[in-house]
């Protein structure tokens, strides 16, 4: 192997390297110190000055009561289950979303195509937290919504939707619908239409046609949506944050005050260490999903 394709392959492995390995073993390090007063607010039990003995001393003493205390107390696990049910019905909204705005693009004729991938993307030019605020403008008891509805005769009195669970689920659904309906594009737009019209002249109907040829054809790009809204969502601290209430509760909320409101380093450094650890298995799921669609592909 020539030096230039090992400096290749080395630049993602030293990207991993600094951004996500050393940063993961930092944190790593904090939940595993005691929480102390004082800046930075803990007192870390390893020390590097102290060589090799210091590293078995450290090992020796090891004790997980940052973790213990999260397996106590309700409040953490209850925000990881509801992050994930969030994150899950979230995804599922999407993909009811973005599926038909996929095939629509992909159906649509070619000249249309860009401009329409072009309209999907365009959300992407605004800062993100601006759109949030958008949200909260459009969802507030006095907002665009509300004021439609009301002129239009639908309803008398405004509904609430602002600072409840719903509107968090419609910021998901908003922010991360470009994620859903990209890579679902990208493999119907390969889809060969003589397989449909085979499939139809041998008797299947149109539906029974999308059932049995598309849906089973846009599999993958539809694994890949679903992980790439799942993953962010699940971490998510913003939207609930702006749209959701007291009574939403997501693990990304929690971490921010554990750090910024209550300093307390430890506990939400073993906060985060879970949260990782939970995200690995949607990761590596996709991951094995892309290694097999390579295979195939070959």
């Amino acid at each position: 192997m020539n030096l230039s394709r090992r400096l290749l392959i080395g630049i993602p492995y030293l990207w991993l390297l600094v951004l996500f390995l050393i940063p993961f073993l930092i944190v790593l390090k904090i939940s595993l110190s005691d929480y102390d007063i004082s800046i930075p607010p803990y007192s870390p039990k390893f020390d590097l000055s102290a060589g090799w003995e210091g590293i078995k001393d450290y090992l020796g003493s090891l004790d997980f009561e940052n973790y213990a205390f999260l397996a106590d107390d309700p409040l953490y696990y209850t925000a990881y289950l509801s992050s994930l049910k969030i994150a899950a019905i979230s995804t599922v909204l999407t993909l009811l979303v973005g599926f038909p705005i996929a095939y629509g693009m992909a159906s649509a004729p070619e000249e249309w195509r860009p401009s329409l991938m072009m309209l999907v993307i365009l959300p992407f030019w605004t800062s993100f937290l601006i759109r949030v605020y958008a949200w909260m403008g459009i969802l507030s008891n006095e907002g665009l919504l509300n004021q439609f509805l009301i002129w239009t005769g639908l309803i008398s009195d405004p509904l609430v939707i602002l600072n409840t669970t719903t509107a968090v689920y419609i910021g998901i659904v908003y922010t991360y619908l470009p994620f859903m309906i990209l890579p679902i594009y990208a493999t119907l737009e390969k889809l060969d239409g003589s397989l449909l019209e085979a499939a139809e002249d041998l008797g299947c109907t149109r539906i029974s046609a999308f059932w049995l040829v598309t849906l089973p054809l846009a599999k993958p790009g539809i694994i890949a949506g679903c992980f790439l809204v799942f993953i962010p969502a699940l971490g998510e601290f913003v939207i609930p944050s702006l749209l959701g209430g007291s009574d939403t509760l997501m693990i990304g909320k929690v971490l921010w005050e554990e750090f910024f409101s209550n300093r307390d380093w430890t506990v939400a450094s073993a906060v985060a260490i879970i949260l990782l650890l939970i995200l690995v298995v949607p990761i590596i799921l996709f991951q094995r999903n892309e290694q097999k669609q390579r295979e195939a592909a070959k």
